[in-house]
């Protein structure tokens, strides 16, 4: 099994900061690709940035120089800096990550269970 728990949510007044944070664990013998999602009320869940193992990191327009999405690959973690915050970034964010459980299988997207964050005007 592969589980990825997110942390770090949380209520923030406008213009403030939070930190998310995603762990993979279980069975994993690689991580490409990870990245964070959100589900905004009303809205469907899109990127907000991905980062893959090596290459360039990619952001929503909406986000761009407020989010720095980074990775650690010994730890098996992502997270995501979030700066400057806005009414508008309220939503669920989720962690993802594809993964391959085995050097010969192919990988699967895995999703965590999301993180609650609000940004009060």
């Amino acid at each position: 099994q592969v589980q990825l728990a997110e942390s770090g949510g949380g209520l923030v007044q406008a213009g403030g900061s939070l930190r998310l944070s995603c762990a993979a664990s279980g069975s994993i013998f690689r991580i490409n690709a990870m990245g964070w999602y959100r589900q905004r009320p009303g809205k469907q869940r899109e990127l907000v940035a991905i980062i893959p193992t090596g290459g360039t990191t990619n952001y929503a327009d909406s986000v761009k120089g407020r989010f720095t999405i980074s990775r650690d690959n010994a730890k098996k973690t992502v997270s995501l800096q979030m700066n400057s915050l806005k009414p508008e970034d309220t939503g669920v964010y989720l962690c993802s990550a594809d993964i391959s459980r085995t050097w010969s299988s192919g990988s699967q997207n895995y999703w965590g269970q999301g993180t609650q964050v609000t940004v009060s005007s």
